[in-house]
């Protein structure tokens, strides 16, 4: 039986929890007063202005209760303001404040130097590869019928 450290999945694992490791390093390296997960959260605000919370789970891979805590924690440190949606009273409109946009923007120049600094020799073909094998993986897995 193969050894599981030797195994691809393990080691990618590895990887991703390495570098979501490294990241949140840096963000309290530098100082800015937010987390890894609460970054996603914010971007994906910010790409997807009327996201409701159950599209930002799936957005960045979190269950419904640990995106309303994250949320919760982002408006309580003045990152976000949450408002009842104008159509939808069932729903929330989210909004990044001043506090959350400056954030982001301080972050944009750092996240590129984080990625770059974990991409250390890699080339862009290998990182292309690479990528393109990932979304086999998830494709196969989305359709395995076992």
């Amino acid at each position: 039986m193969e050894k599981l450290n030797d195994t691809f999945f393990y080691n990618l694992e590895k990887s991703v929890k390495t570098y979501r490791q490294y990241f949140q390093n840096q963000l309290k390296k530098h100082g800015l007063g937010i987390t890894l997960d609460q970054w996603l959260i914010l971007n994906t605000i910010i790409e997807n202005p009327d996201i409701s919370q159950n599209e930002i789970a799936e957005k960045v891979f979190k269950d419904k209760a640990s995106v309303a805590r994250i949320i919760e924690l982002l408006v309580q440190n003045g990152f976000l303001v949450r408002a009842i949606h104008p159509t939808n009273r069932r729903m929330f409109q989210l909004s990044i404040t001043e506090k959350g946009t400056e954030t982001i923007g301080k972050l944009s120049d750092l996240v590129q130097v984080f990625r770059k600094n974990a991409l250390v020799g890699i080339s862009s073909d290998v990182l292309r590869d690479t990528q393109n094998i990932m979304k086999i993986i998830v494709a196969n897995c989305k359709n395995a019928t076992d």
